[in-house]
């Protein structure tokens, strides 16, 4: 018979048995009961989530097949332990943030767009559902661009939510495919207002550009000629190898645009040469050494919507090839009489200083804007001037801004540093300077495979900023996810924040 110390243990261990199955049970009714499209709605007060929810194809379809939140944000159920911790991170994440934060105060636009929608959807979810890329009724665009993504899928940072951004929250103004011209909004504007003639330059000085035929103007700054010290010595913070030696550049006077190019400029530009021709490359680059320009063959339709959804006016044209830069350009060049070009490196760098030889034509050092750094763990960067000067990683929203968010260098020009990178007219040589010599008057680097790119854009850190940081371009990897074949010549598919200004030479 079993003794009384035995019939405890056995009591003790059922009743173990009972409280912990409770617990399971309990965690388990309150994880389904956390799942449901209810519970949802508590934390995420977005004014317009539930009602954009109903008018989607995941709530109104013709199957009749109702997708609820969990599962688009959160990962498949088949990957218990995935589901579940994200589940975990989520829900504390989302708790914290509807306990000590107000939502009047979230920015609903930001959050709506694409750079926040691919950290809330896991790719694999989509995948779950969708299990045919092919569907009946999908279109010959739908078709070449679904190809590409199962062909290269490993390679690819891509994820559906990218071009499906509506599916799940339904948006009237949100498209994606290949861009009609007819589907850019432009402004109505009287024709006996538009520009008949050029601005004649008659002395050296800053001018305002017109656009023949146009209503669009621009201004331009006279940028006096002298020698100033190009690069970074090696003590600068931040200072990379491709910044040596610090040398002499004398530089003949140009003018500069105020700010990059817009896309009211560009979209001008587009719409009087669209072409579906492909005109090849060295035949535009041979043009730059003639005086006299055929007619201009403008951009083909690009595939997708260039501007990101951010807006087009005067914020500044985005995803533009270097040779569709260099084409606008002589396009420019033609219809104006004058001679404009993209700036060289050297022109660049010497615009942006400004007349200054520190790292930033503003004070500050790089380490205390930078992000980088051990410290960087336990304090945040300084913004408070630079943030006046520059749209960057700390205060961008990761998209591009208006010309009027920042406040202009000495010289008079927007957004040298920041906002998006610049193309130049120079090939990338990581020895160019010391190819150079001590003094240099007017260099151009002409042989190489990329190009250089100046100035950071709206995603770069601090350190990316200076003055004297050099980068170039990526062509294979800027067209990654171009599905077209030949991949365009015209527009990147991979990067957001390249763009350009222009010089006139007097």
């Amino acid at each position: 018979m079993a003794s009384k110390k035995q019939r405890t243990k056995s009591l003790y261990l059922l009743l173990g048995v009972l409280v912990g199955m409770s617990v399971v049970i309990s965690a388990y009714q309150t994880s389904v009961y956390l799942s449901t499209d209810e519970s949802c709605t508590i934390c995420h007060v977005h004014p317009h989530a539930t009602s954009s929810w109903k008018q989607s194809h995941h709530f109104n379809n013709k199957s009749g097949t109702l997708v609820h939140c969990v599962d688009c944000h959160l990962p498949p159920k088949t990957k218990t332990y995935d589901h579940y911790t994200a589940k975990l991170k989520l829900g504390a994440r989302d708790l914290w943030s509807y306990l000590t934060k107000d939502s009047i105060d979230h920015d609903w636009s930001y959050i709506s767009e694409i750079e926040q929608a691919v950290t809330y959807v896991p790719n694999e979810s989509c995948k779950d559902c969708h299990h045919n890329l092919f569907p009946e009724g999908i279109k010959d665009d739908g078709i070449t661009a679904h190809l590409y993504y199962d062909e290269n899928e490993k390679k690819l940072d891509l994820q559906c939510i990218s071009c499906h951004l509506d599916a799940g929250h339904y948006n009237p103004n949100y498209k994606h495919g290949k861009l009609a011209v007819g589907d850019i909004n432009v402004p109505k504007v009287d024709p006996s207002l538009y520009f008949k003639t050029a601005t004649p330059i008659t002395a050296f000085e800053n001018f305002r550009e017109q656009i023949p035929g146009s209503p669009i103007a621009f201004d331009m700054i006279a940028i006096p000629g002298g020698t100033f010290k190009m690069g970074s010595p090696e003590n600068e913070s931040f200072h990379k190898q491709d910044e040596s030696p610090v040398h002499n550049v004398t530089l003949s006077p140009f003018f500069m645009s105020e700010v990059e190019v817009t896309w009211d400029m560009y979209n001008e530009f587009f719409f009087k040469t669209q072409s579906e021709g492909r005109t090849p490359p060295e035949a535009v680059y041979a043009n730059n050494s003639r005086e006299d320009v055929d007619a201009i063959s403008g951009p083909t339709p690009p595939f997708g919507y260039p501007n990101q959804g951010w807006g087009s006016g005067n914020r500044p044209a985005i995803t533009m090839t270097h040779y569709a830069a260099e084409t606008f350009c002589q396009w420019l060049s033609k219809i104006t009489g004058k001679k404009y070009r993209l700036p060289t490196e050297a022109e660049w760098e010497y615009a942006a200083r400004g007349g200054t030889e520190t790292p930033y034509f503003f004070e500050g050092k790089p380490k205390s804007y930078s992000n980088e750094g051990f410290w960087r763990k336990f304090s945040n960067a300084d913004v408070q001037v630079i943030s006046d000067y520059a749209i960057y990683v700390n205060n961008s929203k990761n998209r591009t801004q208006e010309p009027d968010a920042v406040k202009a260098n000495p010289f008079g020009l927007k957004n040298m540093l920041g906002n998006v990178l610049e193309y130049c007219a120079d090939k990338y040589d990581p020895q160019a300077y010391a190819k150079a010599g001590d003094n240099a008057t007017n260099p151009l680097v002409t042989e190489g495979e990329d190009w250089v790119v100046r100035g950071g854009n709206y995603a770069s850190d601090a350190a990316e900023l200076r003055c004297a940081a050099r980068d170039f371009s990526k062509h294979s990897a800027w067209l990654k996810t171009d599905p077209q074949q030949p991949k365009s010549i015209w527009w990147y598919s991979d990067i957001r924040g390249i763009g350009f200004r222009i010089v006139c030479v007097p």
